[in-house]
């Protein structure tokens, strides 16, 4: 970096016009675009005197463009006295592509150019899944390590991580599974009412709270959440070079950073679930309670009696595999950001999408697969 200063760029006032002298560039913009907004009016037949002026790049030229218009001369080149060619020139491509603003740029709408989309988001597609897979062997081969104590685990981490991810999530994951079993209930007791099979409400709440919506509405929740936050995090040490430090210092970034964040999600996500289960049924309680005579003790006596527990382990089981894909989503995206502010919140959307459009599909197989096993 050179040491030398830059020469301040002066507009002085002259019997016959301007005389201009000095660096015209960037560094002086601030100063320069002052004293040009200060000078008065600019006569018509004022001469321009450029014979001092030393250097001129694209911030310079647009002020001198400026004050040519003021003195009513817009883009004259050849009233400018003493201007070396080079900066003429500069001067000239300015006006010509200020004159000819940029045409938009056209895009193919047809049959091919549809094809060369679905084409490019096939590949992407692809690559994508590649890289998850990848990551998942990686993760799976670190956390064997993890087990049989070739590797240490960072449990201060993990806890933190826990406390993130699961305590501080409680009241949301609570209460938004509380409002949709009163929903859940008071909708199947609209219709279920016209049958005279109001009672019924208690399964219906039951069924789904255990078997889809505690598992499926917090792995959303923890999706939007934690998933977004480990990629946010991974993403801002990989924009500040920290993984690369990591790496320098011989340390693996897989054991330091993804593990205990998906160790801490294998943990919550479960707890959640649970909370959100009972959360629900709460909330189905209520609204039973308070509009269609099904007191709290009746509530509890038949989701007792007609409730089995396997409807609950159908739950339960998602869970780990729901924390396991929104961890590793979440992870693997904060690896992948690219330096800029801009990336982290690119891939952080991505995380979230990924990892809802992924509970959701694995949600759909496990139904599957619970209904060919008949359970």
């Amino acid at each position: 970096m050179s040491d030398t200063p830059t020469p301040p760029a002066r507009i002085e006032r002259t019997p016959h016009g301007l005389a201009l002298s000095g660096d015209w560039t960037l560094a002086n913009a601030r100063p320069l675009s002052e004293s040009a907004t200060a000078l008065a009016g600019i006569e018509a037949d004022a001469a321009f005197d450029c014979a001092s002026l030393r250097r001129l790049d694209t911030c310079g030229a647009l002020i001198l463009l400026r004050l040519l218009a003021r003195a009513g001369h817009a883009d004259a080149v050849d009233r400018l006295q003493g201007l070396r060619p080079a900066d003429a020139d500069l001067l000239r491509l300015l006006i010509e592509r200020r004159s000819a603003p940029a045409l938009p740029k056209e895009r193919a709408h047809g049959f091919i150019a549809l094809l060369a989309r679905m084409g490019a988001a096939l590949e992407s597609f692809w690559f994508d899944t590649r890289q998850l897979l990848g990551f998942i062997g990686l993760t799976l081969v670190t956390l064997a390590k993890v087990l049989s104590g070739r590797r240490r685990l960072r449990l201060t981490s993990t806890v933190f991580h826990m406390e993130q991810t699961g305590l501080d999530a409680v009241p949301i994951v609570a209460l938004l599974t509380f409002l949709v079993g009163a929903v859940v209930a008071f909708l199947g007791a609209t219709v279920l009412r016209d049958f005279g099979a109001s009672i019924f409400t208690v399964e219906l709440v039951a069924y789904s709270f255990l078997r889809e919506f505690g598992v499926l509405l917090t792995a959303i929740l923890l999706a939007g959440r934690s998933g977004s936050a480990f990629t946010a995090q991974i993403g801002s040490m990989k924009s500040r070079e920290e993984l690369d430090a990591i790496r320098a210092l011989g340390l693996d970034a897989i054991e330091l950073l993804v593990l205990p964040r998906l160790l801490a999600l294998l943990v919550m996500l479960p707890l959640l679930t649970f909370i959100g289960m009972i959360s629900g049924l709460l909330g189905g309680a209520l609204v039973g309670s308070a509009a269609l005579d099904i007191s709290p003790g009746m509530f509890i006596s038949r989701l007792y009696e007609m409730t089995e527990i396997r409807h609950f382990w159908v739950g339960m089981i998602k869970a780990p595999i729901f924390a396991f894909l929104i961890a590793v989503v979440g992870c693997l995206e904060g690896m992948k950001v690219a330096g800029s502010a801009e990336s982290v919140g690119r891939h952080t959307t991505s995380a979230v999408v990924q990892s809802i459009f992924l509970v959701i599909l694995f949600d759909a197989l496990f139904a599957m697969f619970f209904m060919e096993l008949g359970v």
